[in-house]
């Protein structure tokens, strides 16, 4: 009985130990990407972050500062990624489903300009300089029309999140015609041209 109790008393302190340490190294890492992220290197900032994920991926403000250096560095797919994790963590964070829904509309335009573009199987991926022509105006295929819809559908309904849970916010009229904004029908963008 006091063989077992030391032992299980051994691997407790373990435990603990190893959960500190991690805890420790998790901190410095996100402080360390801070630094990083105030310098504007969004690359060395989310290589860190990621590490500290690799600790612990329980740490929800881990998540959210990635989906920041992500959303920094122009990366709407890994930003949107992270931003939902964060809020798996956090369900209620208001902030989180604005930023989350301006990754999303913010990956729309990039689809529609044809700075990401879909692979047959269905995954994004940023196309080479080279493959880009910005003198002419992108003609997406339909894959591509699916998902700027469905990414500007859940844009709308995270900015509407957003005000559920902040209906006193400062930036609710902007919100209000960014919502507007997103679903207006085709035909009408058609018009306007």
């Amino acid at each position: 009985m006091k063989k077992t109790l030391l032992i299980v008393s051994v691997l407790l302190v373990a435990v603990v130990s190893t959960a500190c340490i991690n805890n420790f190294a998790v901190r410095d890492l996100n402080n360390k990407a801070q630094s990083y992220m105030q310098k504007g290197d969004y690359g060395q900032a989310i290589e860190r972050l990621k590490s500290s994920l690799d600790l612990d991926p329980s740490v929800y403000e881990t998540h959210y500062n990635l989906a920041v250096a992500y959303t920094q560095a122009e990366d709407y797919l890994n930003a949107s990624t992270e931003y939902e994790k964060a809020l798996e963590i956090k369900p209620n964070e208001a902030d989180v489903f604005y930023s989350l829904a301006t990754a999303q509309n913010n990956l729309a335009v990039d689809i529609e300009q044809g700075r990401v573009r879909v692979n047959t199987d269905g995954s994004l991926y940023k196309p080479k300089a080279d493959e880009i022509n910005f003198d002419e105006k992108y003609e997406m295929n339909d894959k591509e029309e699916k998902f700027v819809a469905d990414y500007k559908y859940a844009a709308v309904q995270n900015y509407q999140k957003y005000l559920e849970l902040n209906p006193q916010a400062n930036d609710k009229e902007e919100v209000e015609k960014q919502i507007e904004s997103l679903t207006k029908t085709k035909e009408d963008m058609t018009a306007e041209e």
